[in-house]
């Protein structure tokens, strides 16, 4: 990399005149500054729905995938964990579209790149691994070409996810983290922060079995009754007040259902039998995770660390064990996971940049994680 010294010695030597010196002095830092090499982003699972929210509520659960992006003369794509045997490791996978996305968005060419990914969230499960992937590939194609993106009256980068997604419920909270509502104003899609109970714990029972979201989605009906619309939108209000409010007792009814969960319990046998589980051995309210097939329940009393504190100042443990019972009894093989909201969504964990070593700029570090 050239810094200043290395420029004016070459300007010395050549005789470059004052114009051609500021000319080429522009062009290396046009180039050089602020180039990102590898960059390594971190983002959340998340579950939609939260119940009667379809398509408009979500939220961020802390269990996180992990995409590290490095310039490379090659192509390729690894992936470990959740998903690696089925997931493709070609241009189709997501994280790639999604950074080709961002690139698209900001009128550049992507360089050839190699992918690492991590992936911790469960594969189609109901729990956002496909919007993780999405939202991972534009942060990382953002950090790539140094680029920002216009948050406030814009959400930019909610624009591009959604694009890809068709819907804000996950992507949303993946990008910013919390409980977030998600909306189309018409012109754009626009979102907005709901306060997270404290201590809150969220219990998820995810079953063997996956789900393709668009097979969730035939089951469901094109028109609705005056009824079903009332039920519903009268629930979502509560839910958004329960969780600015603390009052976790309202989730009971909060997490009630009239426009998806019915028409999708053919396809889940599970998940009356779960749902009724988790409420009769302690739960606030319980609902199924996005399109499914995973259940998810919210528990109160958390404070600290959950491994620390005295377990019977808690209920997750007791709402983990009845989803197992409730499942072994209509053979329905799972795991259980037991894990909280989170406030901050996909975030870069570290990135190997070159700057000029005379700018300050080379003694700043963002350090997130």
């Amino acid at each position: 990399m050239l810094c200043n010294h290395d420029i004016e010695s070459f300007v010395s030597k050549h005789g470059l005149n004052e114009g051609a010196q500021q000319e080429l002095k522009t062009m290396m830092e046009s180039v050089v500054s602020g180039t990102r090499r590898r960059v390594t982003v971190r983002v959340p699972a998340t579950t939609a729905n939260l119940g009667p929210g379809f398509d408009c509520c979500g939220m961020a659960l802390d269990i996180w995938n992990e995409v590290t992006v490095e310039r490379a003369t090659v192509f390729s794509i690894e992936i470990e964990g959740e998903g690696a045997q089925v997931l493709p490791k070609t241009k189709g996978n997501l994280v790639v579209k999604g950074l080709e996305a961002a690139f698209k968005a900001i009128g550049k060419e992507p360089p050839v790149l190699r992918y690492w990914t991590k992936n911790r969230i469960p594969f189609a499960k109901g729990m956002g691994s496909s919007s993780a992937a999405i939202v991972s590939g534009i942060l990382a194609g953002l950090a790539i070409a140094g680029f920002n993106l216009q948050v406030k009256g814009e959400e930019e980068l909610l624009q591009i996810a959604t694009a890809i997604e068709g819907h804000p419920d996950n992507v949303a909270p993946c990008i910013y983290g919390g409980f977030q509502l998600g909306v189309h104003n018409g012109k754009r899609w626009w979102s907005d922060r709901v306060t997270l109970p404290h201590g809150m714990m969220c219990v998820v029972f995810a079953p063997d079995h996956v789900t393709e979201t668009s097979e969730a989605r035939e089951l469901l009906k094109k028109k609705v009754s005056v009824s079903d619309a009332v039920f519903n939108c009268g629930r979502v209000g509560l839910l958004v007040a329960a969780f600015a409010t603390n009052n976790l007792s309202w989730l009971r009814t909060a997490t009630e259902d009239a426009l998806h969960q019915p028409q999708r319990a053919p396809l889940h046998k599970h998940l009356k039998p779960l749902i009724q589980a988790a409420l009769d051995s302690g739960a606030h309210g319980a609902c199924l995770s996005g399109a499914g097939p995973a259940v998810i329940a919210f528990t109160g009393g958390r404070a600290g660390d959950v491994i620390a504190q005295n377990v019977s100042e808690r209920k997750e443990l007791e709402v983990a064990e009845a989803f197992l019972k409730a499942a072994d009894a209509i053979n329905c093989p799972g795991q259980v996971l037991i894990t909280k909201p989170i406030e901050h969504g996909g975030y870069i964990v570290s990135e190997t940049v070159s700057y000029d070593p005379d700018t300050r700029r080379q003694r700043i570090h963002y350090v997130q994680d």
